[in-house]
C-alpha cells in the first residue's frame, strides 16, 4: 500500500496535532497563501467540522515588502473565511530591522502571531513547516557551525506552536492546497526565488545537488538526524537542569567533573538567569566563561552581553 492522498494525509497530521490540546482551546492557523499553509488551513477547517467545541480561525500577516501585499492578505482572508474559519484576522507591518528583511520579517511576524493568540485566549498556532523546510534548517545550522540543539531543527510543538506537516514532505503538502476560484491562490512568495537569501539557495542549488550525488531521500535523512540530535539536546538540557543553582555561585569543582556538553549548558543558563540576552550570548561568551573553570591562569573575569559579568572567586564562578 502506498502512502495516503496529499488531503488525506494533511489532514491526518492536523488530526493528530489536535489531540494534543483541549478540546475547547482555539486553534489559529498562520496563513500566508501560500500552497504550504493553505492546505493546513483547508485541513484545519475541515477536522474542527468534527470537533463541536473547537474553535478554529486565521492570521494572515501582510509585511508590506510587495507591492499589492495589503490587497492580496485581504484575499487571503476572504479566502479563509469562505473555508468556514472563525476568527480570521489580518495583521499589517511595516518591517525594519538591523538584521535585514528576512530577520526582521521573521521576527515581526512571530510578534503578531503571539500578540493575536493570546488575544484569543492562548491559542494554540499551527505553522506550515514540512519535512523539506526542517531538512533546509539543519543545514543552515550546518553551515553556521551550530550545536545540538540548532541542528535539532524545529520541533513539533514548542509552547503554543505546532508544526503538523514536519513529518510530510513539500510535494505531497502542496498538491493538497485548494485552489482559489480567481486563481490568485495559491501565491508563490518571490523571496522563495530570490538567489540573495541563503534558504533560497539552499532549497534551488545545493538540495538538488545533494540528491543527484548522493541518492534520493536526503531531505528525509536529514530530518531524522534532527529529530535524534533534538532528543539528545533535552535529555542533556534536562541533566544540566538538574545541577543546582547557588546563591554564592556556581562550585568549580562540580563544574569541571561535568561533561563538557552539560558544563557549557550550565553556563548558559547561569548567563541567562543574571541577564545576559539569549539573542546576543554566543557559543564563544559561553567558552570564555567555561575557561574560567578549565583553563584558569589567574584571569578574574569575563564581560558578557547585557551587562553581565562571570568573575572567578577562588572556588567558585559567580555571574553578576
Amino acid at each position: 500500500m502506498g502512502p495516503p492522498p496529499p488531503v488525506a494525509a494533511v489532514r491526518l497530521a492536523v488530526r493528530q496535532a489536535l489531540r494534543v490540546l483541549e478540546p475547547d482551546r482555539t486553534v489559529l492557523v498562520a496563513c500566508s497563501g501560500g500552497a504550504d499553509s493553505l492546505a493546513l488551513a483547508a485541513a484545519l477547517a475541515h477536522e474542527a467540522r468534527h470537533e463541536p467545541d473547537r474553535r478554529a480561525g486565521a492570521v494572515t500577516v501582510d509585511h508590506g515588502l510587495q507591492p499589492g501585499s495589503a490587497a492580496r492578505a485581504r484575499s487571503v482572508a476572504a479566502h479563509l473565511v469562505a473555508a468556514g474559519l472563525d476568527p480570521v484576522e489580518t495583521v499589517h507591518l511595516r518591517v525594519a530591522g538591523p538584521d535585514g528583511p528576512e530577520g526582521a520579517a521573521r521576527r515581526a511576524r512571530r510578534e503578531a502571531l503571539e500578540s493575536t493568540a493570546r488575544r484569543h485566549g492562548d491559542a494554540a498556532v499551527l505553522l506550515g513547516h514540512t519535512r523539506d523546510d526542517q531538512a533546509e534548517t539543519v543545514l543552515l545550522g550546518l553551515a553556521r557551525g551550530s550545536g545540538a540543539r540548532s541542528l535539532g531543527g524545529m520541533a513539533p510543538v514548542t509552547g503554543r506552536w505546532l508544526r503538523p506537516l514536519l513529518g510530510l514532505p513539500r510535494d505531497a503538502v502542496r498538491g493538497a492546497a485548494p485552489v482559489d476560484e480567481s486563481r490568485e491562490l495559491p501565491w508563490e512568495d518571490p523571496h522563495n526565488d530570490d538567489p540573495s537569501y541563503a534558504r533560497s539557495r539552499l532549497r534551488h542549488r545545493v538540495l538538488p545537488v545533494l540528491e543527484a550525488e548522493l541518492g534520493p531521500g536526503i531531505a528525509a535523512a536529514l530530518a531524522r538526524s534532527a529529530d535524534l540530535l533534538r532528543d539528545d539536546a533535552d535529555a542533556l538540557d534536562a541533566w544540566a537542569a538538574g545541577v543546582p543553582a547557588d546563591p554564592e555561585g556556581l562550585d568549580v569543582a562540580a563544574l569541571a567533573a561535568l561533561p563538557p556538553a552539560v558544563r557549557r549548558r550550565v553556563l548558559r543558563r547561569a548567563a541567562l538567569g543574571a541577564g545576559s540576552p539569549a539573542t546576543d550570548l554566543t557559543a564563544a561568551h559561553v567558552r570564555a566563561v567555561e575557561a574560567l573553570v578549565t583553563g584558569w591562569r589567574g584571569q578574574s573575569w569575563v564581560d558578557l552581553p547585557g551587562g553581565v559579568r562571570a568573575r572567578r572567586e577562588g572556588a567558585r564562578v559567580r555571574l553578576v
